[in-house]
């Protein structure tokens, strides 16, 4: 692959403190790690390998697409709007060139520091004609939580969405039947969310609890 160069889209430049970035409650031993931390580079084109055909195919297909492109650790990523997104799953399956028969996950991210685009969803997507693979990212607000669903282009994504709910709390529009797939139906709060409390919470069954990070032991 030829080098890439990388221009960073305006985004909030952050300060990781600790392995997993939660302060003074880390207990993993690394809180002394400070880290800069930034998120969803842009590459410039010539992408190189295979990446600059698929993209301008994607483009010719769905245009406007082409430039919103992420390279990093040699994988392909489009950023998608979500109310483009059906449009690009079905180029991404039914076109010849492309022919990403399948979605391999459907994962979500909060970024709850991103004003806007809190929720986000990764489509990983896989063409077993061509041997190639390539990620599909599409965000929502906290306050707009609504993505379309894709179990109409990939049937198998319905478990995907249901857990991708169950844990973030992102709404898929369109879903045969959105429910909690994890945790059980009267559950409150979605576990996977940085703003959901870390520990605290009774086992059930057992009657046992595990204390919050700071009340832990600490080494």
């Amino acid at each position: 692959m030829t080098d890439i160069e990388i221009t960073p889209k305006p985004t909030p430049v952050l300060t990781r403190q600790g392995m997993w970035g939660s302060g003074p409650g880390d207990v993993s031993g690394f809180g002394g790690i400070s880290r800069p931390i930034v998120r969803h580079v842009r590459a410039s084109r010539p992408f190189g390998s295979w990446f600059d055909e698929v993209a301008d195919k994607l483009e010719s297909l769905v245009p406007g697409l082409a430039d919103e492109v992420n390279t990093e650790h040699g994988e392909l990523t489009f950023y998608i709007p979500r109310e483009r997104l059906l449009e690009v799953v079905r180029a991404c399956r039914d076109d010849a060139y492309l022919r990403f028969e399948t979605c391999q996950s459907v994962s979500g991210v909060h970024y709850p520091d991103e004003e806007g685009a809190e929720l986000h969803v990764v489509y990983h997507l896989l063409s077993m004609t061509h041997n190639r693979r390539i990620r599909l990212e599409v965000t929502a607000p906290d306050d707009d939580p609504f993505i379309p669903s894709v179990t109409g282009v990939y049937p198998h994504t319905d478990w995907h969405e249901r857990e991708t709910w169950d844990m973030f709390g992102i709404v898929f529009d369109d879903h045969p039947a959105l429910t909690r797939i994890l945790m059980p139906d009267d559950w409150d709060g979605h576990p996977q969310r940085k703003d959901y409390a870390l520990g605290g919470i009774p086992v059930e069954f057992k009657g046992a609890q595990v204390p919050p990070p700071d009340q832990r032991r600490s080494y």
